[in-house]
């Protein structure tokens, strides 16, 4: 075990750079709901609030943009909710690859995809094989995810590698559990955005996010624009990370 190493937090560049943005999108039903509206009509709003972000974040040369799209506790939501919410993924997935391409960005897709309907999966395969070797971006979609079902994958994996003879137990580190996460390519979030008033992280990216900065915003995701992202980059910005260190003056 590498105990220095271990204590170091995965990020891209200096803790200065805002490399790798992680959004919660939270209050698609409750913008619906003040405006008299069914909840279908504020998931639709969202996806247009994720098209403005992708492009907003590209402005900002963001190079790591990981939004919650649907954990694996929304399975429990009501079955038409769940319908219509895969209906419009399919929308986005046939809409916008094209224009993701277009703008270098590469797509990806982590969570338990076992749960998805076939056609879906056929649909995020084809989106990440396009757009592998893009480069400008990475944009990746948590989907049936959740922290600790992916931390718990992690360890059986790491226990079934001990038991095979292919790592020793003294090997183990902070490193190798990253390592066998679904971001094991990514570096850590250097800030996490919720909208929706909500001030929790709801088992998102639970170990990734030891040293992310998070900000909480009041207005509901479909509302999300390039001001409230300016202000909540402007606000990381302001932070001095220490990382549980005294930084040198």
């Amino acid at each position: 075990m590498h105990p220095v190493e271990s204590r170091l937090p995965k990020f891209a560049e200096s803790p200065r750079t805002l490399a790798h943005l992680a959004i919660i999108m939270d209050g698609n039903g409750r913008w619906a709901k003040t405006r008299g509206l069914p909840r279908t009509a504020g998931h639709q709003q969202g996806a247009e609030a994720v098209r403005r972000t992708v492009k907003s974040a590209i402005t900002h040369g963001i190079r790591y943009l990981t939004l919650y799209g649907f954990s694996s506790e929304n399975w429990s939501r009501p079955p038409q909710e769940i319908r219509d919410l895969m209906g419009l993924l399919r929308l986005y997935l046939k809409r916008e690859l094209h224009e993701l391409d277009k703008n270098g960005v590469r797509f990806r897709v982590i969570g338990d995809r076992q749960r998805l309907d076939e056609d879906i999966v056929s649909l995020i395969t084809d989106a990440e094989h396009k757009t592998a070797g893009n480069d400008h971006m990475t944009m990746t979609v948590a989907l049936s995810y959740g922290s600790r079902a992916e931390i718990t994958m992690a360890v059986k994996q790491i226990s079934e590698e001990t038991e095979r003879g292919r790592l020793r137990s003294n090997d183990i580190s902070e490193r190798t559990i990253s390592d066998y996460l679904y971001t094991s390519d990514l570096p850590d979030p250097d800030l996490l955005i919720r909208t929706g008033g909500e001030q929790r992280v709801s088992n998102f990216l639970l170990w990734q996010i030891a040293y992310t900065e998070l900000v909480f915003v009041d207005k509901h995701w479909p509302e999300f624009n390039e001001e409230i992202l300016a202000n909540a980059i402007a606000e990381f910005q302001s932070r001095e990370r220490r990382f549980g260190t005294t930084l040198s003056p």
